[in-house]
């Protein structure tokens, strides 16, 4: 597109901030973190702020960080790899039943979700005593690089790695079944690496901290606290993170066979297979990537990387509609979009403002939990999804809609 469409913001002391955020409500403190990010020394040419972004920890999420020789854990933060997995069906809306209360159930049934006991192994969202076989498989090929790690690290010993492997979490998470605009049906879902990514991102947030000592003061953000390259945590940091976010991956990756393992099982629906349309993307995470003729960390925190004719997943909030992208490779986006919608307000705000007949008229038609622990979830606590869209135009163009007519969070 000819025209500029982001806001260029500039930043005393620091780089600018491009935000493509026109039309969309963005918090003063989001943007005053965006401002402080712009500030730090080693940022690549600018930070980009996506139509999503909101105040986050640290850093601003819907950010996009590019760094040289430097990254900051907090940034990336402690969900490392969270993202989105998606994948179409052979079937249509016309076979689905008058009710999916049953579809819902074998897959609350099949991904353990949730979070109880304090997250220990006794917690409803972990495996108990028996891993299933894919789950016990693929844990098989990770525990290679978590004994690397945990070796170094002897504190990451403790973290629920294998038992939470192919489990959903809490919060925003969620399983999604959906039609799109010409009534086929799909399976779509949030998760990242769950305890031991946490574990993983508080540790080293806290080692940056401590290795910054007295510097740590001189920071618009203790949460901006950084690791240089060459720096005594560095190379463990990048090791570990690069860990994590295949373990995410490899746990989307398990909860989507296991969902459709457990449908098919089930016998509520025909015979269907998945296509060949399939996505798997995080929107948490860092990597080295080449911009601008420079090699640099890109963090994207809540950002889906959107390069020319990559596909990308861009969700609504439980009410409203979901995209399938395909990213046009806007370099000054530094080849991003947003992760979502974005929340609007805190989930201590959704749950003051918001009744429990406000969160089952806005998801009524929907198969899910309609529930006062869910409130903090409902539709309203999040942005327009399509003021969103139409704010990132230039970055991604749409591929498919999807409007979702079940939804199991956890």
């Amino acid at each position: 597109m000819s025209r500029q469409s982001y806001d260029l913001i500039e930043t005393r002391g620091g780089v600018p901030v491009k935000a493509w955020t026109r039309g969309v409500p963005v918090e003063d403190v989001a943007l005053q973190q965006a401002k402080n990010l712009a500030r730090m020394p080693f940022i690549h040419r600018w930070v980009a702020l996506m139509p999503d972004t909101h105040l986050g920890k640290g850093a601003t999420v819907g950010s996009v960080i590019p760094t040289e020789r430097a990254i900051i854990p907090a940034a990336v933060g402690v969900d490392i790899g969270c993202g989105m997995v998606a994948a179409r069906t052979s079937l249509r809306a016309s076979q689905l039943p008058d009710s999916l209360r049953e579809v819902r159930f074998a897959i609350e049934g099949a991904v353990p979700h949730g979070r109880t006991a304090g997250g220990s192994r006794a917690d409803k969202g972990s495996w108990k005593k028996t891993l299933p076989d894919n789950v016990a498989r693929t844990w098989k090929g990770l525990e290679p690089g978590f004994k690397s790690i945990s070796g170094k690290h002897r504190k990451l010993l403790k973290s629920n790695t294998a038992r939470h492997l192919g489990t959903l979490g809490t919060g925003n998470h969620f399983i999604e079944v959906c039609l799109d605009e010409d009534q086929r049906v799909w399976f779509m879902l949030h998760s990242g690496s769950r305890g031991v990514g946490n574990a993983i991102g508080r540790h080293f947030i806290a080692l940056a901290q401590r290795e910054m000592g007295d510097q740590l003061g001189s920071l618009p953000d203790r949460d901006l606290a950084y690791l240089q390259e060459g720096s005594r945590y560095f190379d463990d940091y990048v090791e570990s993170v690069g860990w994590a976010q295949d373990y995410a991956r490899a746990n989307r990756g398990l909860m989507m066979d296991n969902l459709v393992a457990a449908i098919r099982a089930a016998g509520i629906l025909p015979a269907f297979e998945l296509t060949d349309e399939a996505i798997n993307c995080h929107h948490n995470y860092v990597e080295r990537e080449r911009h601008y003729g420079r090699q640099v960390w890109v963090t994207r925190k809540g950002a889906v990387r959107a390069g020319l004719g990559e596909l990308g997943i861009i969700p609504g909030s439980m009410g409203a509609r979901s995209y399938i992208v395909r990213g046009r490779g806007n370099r000054e986006s530094f080849c991003s979009c947003s992760h979502g919608a974005g929340r609007a307000m805190s989930r201590r705000e959704a749950k003051r403002r918001f009744s429990l007949s406000d969160h089952r008229k806005a998801t009524e038609g929907i198969e899910c939990r309609k529930d006062a622990d869910v409130i903090d979830e409902t539709p309203a606590a999040y942005k327009d999804i399509d003021a969103v869209m139409r704010a990132q135009a230039d970055l991604v163009e749409v591929v498919h809609t999807l409007r979702q007519v079940v939804c199991v969070k956890g």
